[in-house]
């Protein structure tokens, strides 16, 4: 098989759903509006993939339903209002569980990394 034409697998966790952690811990470090947490996606070292805007509001409006985040409009002097989103305690708690299963496929991946390494160590060609 050449190797060159393998194509990568898709991780098995969505944009969609790891967008919410995402958002959550941004959310964690300071309130925001939906136009500076898409900046700060495409800004951020742990993002997925590309942030599309579409996705981001329709995630914050879910997670506003959700009592992860709450949300208030502001008024400012020039311009239109713009939406302030900040996280609620429940989506404290919902961040430290996407933290603990992010740790457990972490070491998953890294268990199957070594696996894989002392096999190809110790059959080398095959």
């Amino acid at each position: 098989m050449d190797r060159e034409k393998v194509n990568e697998p898709e991780l098995s966790l969505s944009m969609e759903r790891v967008i919410q952690a995402e958002l959550l811990l941004l959310l964690k470090q300071k309130p925001s509006h939906g136009y500076e947490l898409i900046q700060r996606l495409n800004d951020s070292e742990f993002k997925s993939a590309e942030v599309d805007a579409a996705t981001v509001y329709r995630n914050l409006r879910r997670m506003d339903k959700e009592g992860l985040i709450n949300s208030q409009w502001e008024v400012g002097e020039t311009g239109p209002g713009r939406r302030l989103y900040k996280l609620t305690s429940q989506g404290e708690e919902s961040l430290i569980v996407w933290t603990k299963y992010i740790v457990r496929q972490k070491t998953k991946l890294e268990n199957f990394l070594e696996t894989y390494q002392q096999f190809n160590n110790s059959h080398p060609g095959q």
